[in-house]
C-alpha cells in the first residue's frame, strides 16, 4: 500500500486526479474503453474538480458505475448523492455510460440490475474514501468481509448518520436516511486498482486504525491493506496520528 501526504487537499486532490488520469488513459489505451467507481461526499470535492478539468481524457470511453446512495432520499435532495454525480462528474465531463443507484423506491431491483453490469467486465479503477467510522462506501462497522453480492442494503450507524449532518447535507440527524444501498467490500476489492482520497483532521483517528489497526470489519476500510495497487492520498491533518514510516511526505 502506497500512501503520500500531502500540504494541503488541493495538491492532495490534484496527485490522486493525476494518478487517476493515468489509470483510465491506460485501461483505454489498451482495450479501448475504461470502467470506474466514483466516492461522493465532501472528502471527495478537490480530487474530482482537478479530475474533470484533466485533458486529454477520452471520456465517452469511460464507464462509471456508483458506489452508494441513501435509501428514499429524492435526485433533487442536496444530500443525493446522484445529484452530486451529475453536476460533479458526470455533466462536467461528458460520460456517456453511467450508471447510477436510484434507490428511491426499488432498491432491491436496482441492487440486482446495476450488480449485473458492474460484474459483467472488471473494473479498472475505484476511488474511494473512508468515514470518521472508518467505512469503506457505505459498509458501517462491523463491515460483511465475506458476502459476493455486488451490491448491499446496509443499515447506517449513528456516527455515519451524524457524519452527513456536520459535513452539511442535512439539518438535523432525523433527516437523514436510516438505510443505504452500497457496494460490498468485496466487490470494491476486485478492482484491478484502488485510490483513496482522505483529507481532513476529523479523519485522523479513522485513518490510523485503519491502516495501522487490526485488518478487521470493526475498521471496515482496513481491509484496503490486502489490495496489491492501492494508493492513499492525505493530507497533513488527516494523516497527523500516523508513524512516519507508514508515509512518504510529498
Amino acid at each position: 500500500m502506497k500512501i503520500e501526504v500531502f500540504d494541503d487537499k488541493v495538491s492532495l486532490g490534484n496527485a490522486a486526479a493525476s494518478q487517476a488520469t493515468k489509470a483510465i488513459r491506460d485501461a483505454i489505451a489498451q482495450k479501448g474503453s475504461a470502467r470506474i467507481i466514483a466516492a461522493t461526499g465532501a472528502s471527495q470535492f478537490e480530487f474530482l474538480a482537478a479530475l474533470t478539468r484533466a485533458p486529454a481524457v477520452d471520456w465517452p470511453n469511460v464507464e462509471m458505475f456508483h458506489l452508494d446512495e441513501y435509501i428514499g432520499l429524492p435526485i433533487a435532495h442536496p444530500a443525493s448523492f446522484r445529484k452530486y454525480l451529475l453536476e460533479r462528474l458526470i455533466q462536467k465531463t461528458g460520460i456517456e455510460k453511467y450508471h447510477l443507484l436510484d434507490a428511491e423506491t426499488n432498491p432491491d431491483d436496482v441492487c440486482r440490475s446495476v450488480g449485473r453490469a458492474l460484474t459483467a467486465a472488471p473494473v479498472d479503477v475505484a476511488f474511494v474514501g473512508i468515514g470518521e467510522n472508518g467505512h469503506l462506501a457505505f459498509n458501517d462497522p462491523p463491515a460483511d468481509f465475506e458476502t459476493e453480492d455486488p451490491y448491499l442494503i446496509v443499515a447506517l450507524d449513528e456516527a455515519c448518520r451524524r457524519q452527513q449532518v456536520n459535513e452539511g447535507w442535512f439539518s438535523t440527524l432525523s433527516e437523514v436516511p436510516l438505510k443505504a444501498l452500497s457496494m460490498s467490500i468485496r466487490q470494491i476489492l476486485k478492482s484491478n486498482e484502488i485510490i483513496c482520497v482522505v483529507p481532513d483532521a476529523r479523519k485522523a483517528q479513522a485513518v490510523r486504525l485503519c491502516f495501522e489497526g487490526e485488518i478487521s470489519p470493526m475498521a471496515p476500510a482496513s481491509i484496503l491493506r490486502t489490495h496489491p495497487n492501492i494508493s492513499a492520498f492525505l493530507d497533513i491533518d488527516s494523516a497527523r496520528l500516523l508513524s512516519r514510516e507508514f508515509i512518504s511526505r510529498q
